[in-house]
């Protein structure tokens, strides 16, 4: 089982969720989940190093996650769920740039399992809400393919707004694919995301 107060602690806390940095004891979780879910995740992820699963390997992505937030450059959490601390897949906030652009990309996974249940949509508000207060962005950014009904429909609830097309943009599961654009301003009263408690 995994414990969320350890280590850091929660980064940001929602009403069935408690997301926070990534530490080594996650392993086992981490690998279950996605090994449950590899079909499901491959058709939308870069294609997975020989060694994704390794212990080695998440140690270096535990070690990135902390160093990442340490220097403002990310902020990479696990979505744990508040009742019984289960591991239920992860959201980061990367490219974190500072001075006139103040913006970040945002990016996301669940299990297969736990899809469709709300969790993603609420740990991207949340996120998106401390990115714009705690954090004082001003844009988050998002893409995903043209295909993937499930993630634009997340994004343009979260009130994420459709930009354009980038070409190329990514290499997933082995090819080169055209990614659409989303962002979510700070400013723009349309696109603000609904938090609990406001």
């Amino acid at each position: 089982m995994l414990g969320f107060r350890r280590g850091s602690g929660p980064v940001v806390e929602t009403q069935r969720l408690v997301l926070r940095l990534p530490e080594a004891g996650d392993h086992e979780a981490w690998s279950r989940l996605r090994r449950e879910g590899e079909a499901f995740l491959k058709e939308w992820e870069p294609t997975w190093s020989v060694d994704h699963f390794s212990r080695r390997a998440f140690r270096n992505r535990v070690y990135w996650a902390a160093r990442s937030r340490t220097e403002g450059r990310a902020l990479a959490l696990f979505l744990l769920r508040r009742e019984d601390e289960r591991l239920l897949g992860a959201i980061t906030l990367d490219n974190i740039r500072r001075g006139p652009a103040q913006s970040a990309t945002i990016g996301y996974w669940i299990g297969p399992e736990h899809a469709r249940q709300g969790y993603m949509s609420e740990a991207l508000a949340a996120v998106v809400h401390h990115a714009f207060t705690a954090l004082d962005l001003s844009r988050v950014e998002a893409a995903c393919l043209p295909e993937n009904a499930a993630s634009r429909g997340l994004l343009e609830r979260a009130g994420f707004k459709y930009e354009g097309v980038a070409q190329s943009y990514l290499q997933i599961n082995g090819r080169w694919r055209n990614h659409v654009l989303y962002a979510n301003l700070r400013g723009d009263r349309r696109g603000r995301a609904a938090i609990d408690g406001e």
